[in-house]
């Protein structure tokens, strides 16, 4: 494999030795390591099980850590609520259930502003930049929207709190081929704001090809890790995990 950028004086996330799990006595995590500097786009893949959204609800606080730590910019974030992590600068889109769909495009904006009510106007403005059908149809219900547009919505609304960290938890879940490839776009852009991004995908193939850097985990650990290139083009990788994977996606 091509070395991968290691951590430096741009490091913004770092989880080390992370144990996490649901039921007590029962890990998914078993000493998980992740890093993200300013900036970079980070993929997350791996068979079914082991453990990709579980790490990111563990990042952002909705699954308890047992062992190991979450850093923000050297600061401890472990265990934090998610409120308080939206206010340092973190955000999360879940898989599922991740609009309002009785709500307006605008008011589902308006939920993800709610903790900087006077920046609306500014950061709908960004947002609309760049998903501009979410400003043409501002006053349409969520729930008439397309699984892609609705990704949009979600995607937007975690943008509305200025992050500097989006975690997305499978964004291309469900979509048409055409529609996964714009989400894909919609997240390189998204990242090339400023916007340091870390995506759990199960479009391991298109994932490696976006990401700057990769992790591959298997049984709650960590199996590989390098840039998207070398990932994806590691026969071990391609033998193990990208050919089920692919048949999968």
């Amino acid at each position: 494999m091509e070395p991968t950028k290691l951590a430096g004086d741009d490091l913004l996330l770092e989880a080390g030795g992370i144990i996490a799990g649901y039921l007590p006595g029962i890990n998914i995590l078993n000493g998980c390591d992740l890093y993200a500097n300013e900036g970079e786009l980070v993929g997350i893949i791996g068979p079914n099980g082991a453990g990709k959204s579980t790490l990111l609800k563990a990042l952002f606080g909705l699954v308890k850590v047992r062992d190991g730590f979450v850093k923000l910019r050297g600061e401890e974030i472990t265990n934090k609520r998610a409120d308080e992590l939206v206010k340092k600068g973190i955000g999360f889109v879940p898989q599922t259930n991740n609009v309002f769909p009785s709500l307006t495009i605008e008011e589902n904006l308006q939920m993800g502003a709610y903790q900087a009510a006077d920046q609306f106007n500014e950061r709908f403005d960004f947002v609309t930049s760049l998903f501009p059908t979410l400003g043409d149809r501002r006053k349409q219900r969520a729930g008439s929207l397309s699984g892609g547009e609705r990704q949009m919505v979600a995607m937007g609304r975690a943008l509305m709190m200025n992050p500097s960290v989006l975690l997305l938890d499978e964004p291309s879940a469900g979509l048409s081929p055409a529609l996964q490839d714009e989400v894909f776009v919609r997240v390189r852009e998204i990242n090339r704001t400023g916007v340091t991004v870390i995506m759990v995908e199960q479009n391991a193939r298109r994932c490696l090809q976006i990401v700057d850097r990769g992790y591959v985990l298997d049984q709650g650990r960590n199996a590989y890790t390098g840039t998207g290139k070398s990932l994806a083009n590691d026969p071990k990788v391609i033998e193990l995990y990208l050919g089920t994977l692919a048949a999968n996606a």
